[in-house]
């Protein structure tokens, strides 16, 4: 029943229906004079119900915004207050014309269809109204009249419902392109946790796995060989600063809401092979065909974000001391596979498609390729297909991993 209105908006529509009300009261008693006017009462009663009409219908238009529907319910009891008195269409009645604007615009839907209701027969009452306080003669000259009358009275009291309805429409568009814009920031902001969150995992899940392979390893070679501990540390210490590099340069991305920054490319797979070699885990990678230029950045950064992936949960999840890591850019596409040994209870999380699974199905999804990771017997294998799509620019070939040629297995 009641809107949502500020106060500076009710007291700009209370001050304004005060000056309708003080302008066409006058008017009302001067030019129409209720005495000659109204056939049924005296004239200090007609002067008293053109007051108390115009109290009412200009009261609802104060407070037509805040509350369409009691404005209509007011505006009507004015006009009924009017119609008893035997009073004709008033210049009052143009507070009726603003409180019909207000049901329309601001009005919930059946206060919406009561003002359009109210328009229609307010009309053909005026009309009526108007044929009988003016005694028209003949059948004929009655029904034209009315119907003349009750025409341009539903014109002139649909008018301003129709502008309301206008108004509304603005409204609603207004609001649905709020919406929008809202969902839009929100759906923005998501795809950015998102990304956040993936590369937060991809950089930290596997720099605390090695580092947690050589911690181990050291704890069990400070016995026997506190040489062999102290640079196992060493490599912890490189790895974890490593790590913290990277961790920086994502907060920094997420503080400036940009992805400006180094990204990881083919030419640091190298270096990644070697943080899973110092691990524990022997990296056996064969490239077959090289890349014969140099592929696109984001191609690259998902190649190296998927093994780096793949890698990590060898390590994690792995019951050998192996991974066979497959790399063949073919021209239009470059497929990878890594394959290594997973033990009965090991093989559950890795295929279970937790965080790293759906990471690297995202990486792959968001240049248009398809990743598939699934036990095959004895082996966890993650089989990936990224689309290249333009040619690569001429480059010098072997850059991908550290100048391995062709076909060559690394151990």
């Amino acid at each position: 029943m009641i809107r949502p209105l500020s106060r500076t908006a009710l007291a700009l529509d209370i001050v304004g229906a005060s000056l309708l009300f003080a302008l066409f009261l006058p008017m009302s008693l001067v030019f129409y004079s209720p005495g000659q006017l109204s056939t049924t009462v005296a004239e200090p009663v007609a002067v008293a119900a053109v007051v108390i009409a115009a109290v009412l219908q200009f009261g609802a238009v104060a407070v037509g915004r805040l509350a369409p529907g009691i404005a209509l319910s007011v505006a009507w009891l004015g006009a009924i207050v009017q119609l008893l008195a035997g009073l004709g269409p008033l210049p009052i009645n143009v507070a009726i014309l603003g409180v019909l604007y207000a049901t329309a615009a601001w009005g919930s839907t059946r206060i919406f269809w009561a003002g359009l209701g109210s328009a229609v027969i307010g009309g053909i009452i005026a009309a009526l109204q108007i044929v009988f306080v003016n005694g028209m003669a003949g059948v004929f000259g009655i029904i034209t009249t009315a119907v003349a009358l009750t025409v341009v009275s539903v014109l002139t009291l649909g008018a301003p419902w129709l502008g309301g309805f206008g108004w509304r429409m603005v409204l609603r568009w207004r609001a649905t392109r709020d919406a929008q814009a809202r969902a839009e920031v929100a759906a923005a902001e998501e795809q950015e946790r998102v990304r956040i969150a993936r590369d937060m995992h991809d950089v930290v899940a596997h720099s605390l796995a090695v580092i947690i392979a050589q911690s181990d390893g050291a704890r069990y070679a400070a016995a026997s060989s506190p040489q062999i501990a102290a640079e196992t540390l060493g490599t912890v210490a490189q790895t974890a600063r490593a790590a913290l590099t990277d961790v920086r340069m994502l907060l920094t991305q997420l503080r400036h809401r940009q992805g400006v920054g180094p990204q990881p490319t083919i030419a640091d797979l190298e270096q990644l092979f070697e943080q899973v070699r110092q691990a524990g885990l022997e990296a056996r990678v064969t490239v077959d065909p090289m890349p014969p230029g140099e592929p696109p950045g984001a191609v690259q950064l998902a190649v190296y974000r998927i093994l780096q992936e793949a890698l990590t949960n060898a390590i994690r999840h792995g019951s050998g001391d192996t991974v066979d890591v497959r790399l063949a850019w073919m021209p239009d596409s470059v497929r990878i596979e890594v394959r290594n040994r997973v033990g009965d209870a090991a093989a559950a999380p890795a295929g279970a498609g937790g965080h790293g699974i759906v990471g690297m199905r995202e990486r792959a999804q968001l240049i248009g390729g398809v990743l598939r990771a699934e036990r095959d017997g004895e082996e966890f294998v993650v089989h990936a297909r990224l689309p290249i799509g333009e040619p690569f620019h001429t480059g010098p070939a072997g850059a991908a991993v550290g100048g391995t040629a062709s076909g060559e297995e690394t151990a």
